[in-house]
């Protein structure tokens, strides 16, 4: 079984390593044509841009590494189906979940890969190129505010605005931590409000202290309340972060800060389950997509194409399906980030076992 193992190993690596490299070029392609744009119109130096482009790698390698997966999985396994390989080896008993272990196990590994680039690197160097992006395009003297972005000011303040209007500057919907030497922090929050050089203009807002046992300690409201911003320009670009910028760790804090003031977090709270979630999809296709090549003794390599894209696109409009219940509040957010890989764990433990019986 070793030399099998080693066998399927060596099958599954050409198309996982020509799929990586494909739409790694692919991805990367259309990335950069969107880039060029920024050339031509908004006269960004070509330098800022390459630079952007080599940011945003990592994150379009976790979107190549599933897709990798499926593709090294069926197009390895329908071709050993083909040349009758797979027949040859059931033929001595083996059960079929033995001869896909190899390819299960390494997709496990390539999961894993994933995570760890999507939790450590990809929301830092998501947050360089977003960074680089935000000092280019807004270079005017006013504090670049941005729609559903988390940022940190100085001395320990914390900035979340949910909409924007660059062209009024107003803004709705804002909410400010305040840390200081307490367990927790003083929260300000506002209906609307008006950004202007160093100061923000908020209207129709809650003030509110706790103590140490995260108890009220006063909370009054305001008509309105001019909000000093001592920071400069490039505090706010610098620090800026969507979830995409984002560890898991530093969603759960913002999370757990908006929890306390009993504002709505369940489209955080999606996310942060999100980003535990997709980077499984290369194991949960691997398992529901072993199976399928026992089928594939006539299609080929067309079948394992054509089976590859319409499993990917199965996963990911379940994810965004369940995404937009999580986030509108009509299933629980755990149940909404986990719901899809469940459902492709069980039809993949479901077709393995299956395929043993056919």
């Amino acid at each position: 079984m070793r030399i099998v193992d080693r066998y399927t190993a060596r099958e599954f690596f050409g198309p996982f390593f020509a799929a990586v490299g494909g739409f790694t070029v692919m991805l990367l392609s259309g990335l950069l044509f969107e880039l060029t744009d920024l050339i031509v119109d908004k006269k960004m130096a070509i330098e800022t841009v390459i630079r952007m482009l080599f940011y945003r790698i990592p994150g379009v390698v976790v979107v190549t590494l599933p897709i990798a997966v499926l593709f090294g999985t069926l197009l390895s396994l329908t071709r050993l189906a083909k040349d009758s390989e797979l027949t040859v080896f059931l033929s001595t008993g083996t059960p079929f979940r033995r001869l896909a272990a190899p390819i299960l196990v390494l997709a496990a590994l390539v999961s894993l890969v994933a995570y760890v680039l999507n939790e450590w690197i990809v929301p830092e160097s998501n947050h360089r190129a977003e960074t680089l992006f935000r000092q280019a395009l807004f270079r005017d003297p006013l504090p670049t505010v941005e729609q559903g972005v988390f940022f940190r000011g100085g001395d320990g303040r914390v900035f979340y605005v949910e909409e924007v209007d660059r062209r009024t500057r107003t803004m709705k919907n804002i909410m400010i931590y305040i840390v200081g030497d307490g367990a927790y922090p003083e929260m300000i929050t506002a209906a609307r409000g008006r950004y202007e050089d160093h100061v923000w203009h908020l209207e129709d807002g809650i003030r509110k202290k706790l103590d140490d046992r995260g108890y009220t300690l006063e909370d009054s409201g305001f008509a309105s309340l001019s909000f000093p911003m001592r920071e400069d320009f490039d505090v706010y670009l610098g620090n800026q972060r969507t979830t995409d910028e984002m560890t898991r760790r530093e969603l759960a804090q913002h999370i757990e800060l908006f929890k306390r003031s009993g504002l709505d977090v369940k489209r955080f709270e999606v996310e942060y389950h999100m980003k535990a979630a997709l980077p499984m999809a290369g194991l949960l296709w691997a398992l529901v997509g072993a199976p399928l090549a026992l089928r594939s003794s006539r299609g080929g390599r067309f079948f394992g194409i054509v089976a590859s894209i319409v499993l990917a696109l199965a996963y990911f409009v379940l994810s965004s399906l369940f995404r937009s219940l999580g986030g509108n509040g009509i299933v629980d957010p755990f149940v909404a980030g986990w719901t899809t890989n469940l459902l492709f764990a069980a039809a993949g433990c479901f077709l393995l076992y299956r395929a043993d019986r056919v």
